[in-house]
């Protein structure tokens, strides 16, 4: 089986191609809180152009967007899942990323599931662990 999971250069250039590529984006752990991290990362991205689909059972809506209570209930294709969620909590997250059709799938610093990753790898679904999108974007530029 062809590992998606990469480092270095060629991990550079899979978040290139995520960055490139996406344009709706599921924030799923997203606060409506504006010091937490998940709730600035989001308004960055939203600021840059991309849609954002808040994704949290305990909200109805985050910076302008209607939120939805898990995945499955997000009525758009998504391309790329953040997930801003404890590490144990990412595997059922992954399974729905998958059934939902999501074309990349994203753990924020500090977040890492080997068995996530396995099952989106599977899947042909491409995954960066324990990385910032927001600093990904920053680092080059945008």
């Amino acid at each position: 089986m062809k590992r998606i999971f990469k480092k270095g250069l060629v991990m550079e250039a899979l978040i290139d191609r995520i960055l490139a590529e996406t344009r709706t984006i599921a924030v799923v752990g997203i606060s409506d809180k504006p010091d937490r991290p998940s709730h600035s990362v989001a308004r960055y991205l939203q600021e840059r152009g991309y849609r954002i689909i808040p994704v949290n059972p305990a909200l109805k809506e985050v910076l302008g967007e209607t939120a939805y209570p898990s995945l499955s209930d997000v009525p758009v294709p998504v391309d790329l899942v953040d997930v801003f969620r404890k590490s144990a909590d990412v595997p059922p997250i992954a399974d729905e990323a998958i059934r939902a059709g999501a074309r990349f799938f994203w753990m924020q610093e500090g977040v890492e599931s080997d068995e996530a990753r396995e099952r989106l790898e599977r899947a042909g679904i491409p995954v960066v662990m324990d990385r910032c999108v927001k600093k990904e974007l920053e680092k080059r530029g945008r």
